[in-house]
């Protein structure tokens, strides 16, 4: 069987977890700080947070720029509901931005012109949180001239964006954003199994994020309410989460870090050999941001007449021959938790035509059997 995407796990991987096993700390030791350190020195941002999940990390973002009941965040309808949900669990409002059906990112247009509506309504939003799509990087410095016009603060939902680039700057530096995050589930461009980590050039909001990361527990002398008690001594200042990673995830993304190059490199060798084969078939393809390299965590088609039958047709008998594509994503908006909010099918035309005609075809650095993808997807479409 083929899937879409799966991990790549080496020896090296194995000792590293294997080293910590059988050391005395497998929880919170020296691992986790040691791959937020090399986080840093591979993106560089100048401060990390390494958590137990993508979703955490999101949520830890929103807590740390204090977001909460009565603002209002925007972001894409094309992505997993997580990207919209770590605003809701603050209380905030959460609404949406059509996307580019070339990029298939957040549409510079739509939301140059749904700013100046909002703005006209006092409804402008305190957030907005990107999607670097399948890896591809949103249009950085437009989004970022906004942010400055209309006063939103930027998070980037990097998920999908380990070892991708924006104008020669690693996605994660934070350049145009406020906060980055990633996520290391393991279809990612690298994997602790689950786990996440935010990313900032701002010591307030890391210090911040770590503080709702740990319980809202803090053991520095410094920010004690009350007289320390002993070394024993930590003290609660806001209601925070076990967010917390491992040391054993910890050794295993510290060890994926090493060959993140080198699978972003195998993907995108995947890439190209589909882009080339598949050139004439009735199909579409995601086109790449300016001045951007691509992670090519996800490649996507998107069958020309956009019919929601004829994609369905093409996933069962990619099935049937043992290649399990997937799609990408049904558009927030449409579920149902989401419907109950107000939100209806046609508010987001662009993200639901996509949604309509497109399949995530199998990418991952250890996929050998490329070849037979296509020449079976070349069949059906014949």
């Amino acid at each position: 069987m083929i899937y879409y995407s799966k991990q790549s796990i080496s020896q090296e991987d194995i000792d590293a977890v294997v080293d910590v096993l059988k050391s005395d700390l497998i929880t919170q030791g020296p691992v986790a700080l040691q791959f937020e350190a090399a986080m840093c020195g591979y993106t560089g941002a100048s401060h990390a947070i390494a958590c137990s999940h993508g979703t955490a990390a999101l949520h830890l973002a929103c807590l740390a720029l204090n977001i909460g009941k009565g603002d209002h965040v925007w972001t894409s309808p094309n992505s997993f509901v997580a990207s919209a949900n770590c605003a809701l669990y603050c209380g905030a409002e959460i609404d949406f931005v059509d996307i580019d059906p070339n990029t298939l990112n957040i549409s510079v247009a739509a939301l140059s012109e749904k700013l100046e509506q909002r703005k006209k309504l006092h409804k402008l939003p305190k957030a907005l949180i990107l999607v670097h799509f399948a890896g591809n990087p949103c249009d950085m410095k437009a989004i970022h001239r906004l942010s400055i016009e209309y006063s939103f603060s930027i998070i980037e939902d990097a998920s999908h964006a380990l070892g991708a680039s924006y104008q020669n700057r690693k996605i994660g530096d934070c350049y145009y954003s406020d906060i980055t995050v990633f996520s290391f589930h393991p279809v990612k461009s690298i994997t602790t199994g689950e786990g996440g980590m935010l990313m900032t050039n701002s010591k307030r909001l890391a210090d911040t994020a770590r503080l709702y990361a740990n319980h809202g527990i803090t053991r520095n002398r410094a920010e004690f309410d009350n007289q320390q008690e002993g070394e024993w001594f930590y003290e609660q200042k806001v209601l925070g989460f076990n967010y917390r990673i491992t040391d054993i995830q910890a050794a295993l993304g510290l060890s994926q870090l090493k060959h993140l190059d080198q699978f972003v490199a195998k993907r995108k060798t995947i890439a190209g050999f589909y882009t080339h084969e598949l050139v004439g078939l009735p199909i579409c393809i995601q086109q790449l941001t300016q001045d951007s390299c691509s992670s090519h965590h996800l490649y996507t088609i998107s069958v020309q007449n956009g019919k929601f039958a004829e994609k369905e047709k093409i996933y069962q008998q990619m099935k049937a021959e043992g290649i399990i594509c997937n799609c990408h994503y049904i558009p927030i908006h449409l579920q149902p938790y989401y419907q109950v909010k107000g939100f209806n099918k046609g508010d987001y035309p662009n993200a639901e035509a996509y949604y309509a005609s497109s399949l995530s075809l199998p990418i991952y650095p250890d996929l050998k059997d490329e070849d037979f993808v296509v020449k079976t997807l070349k069949h059906i479409l014949d």
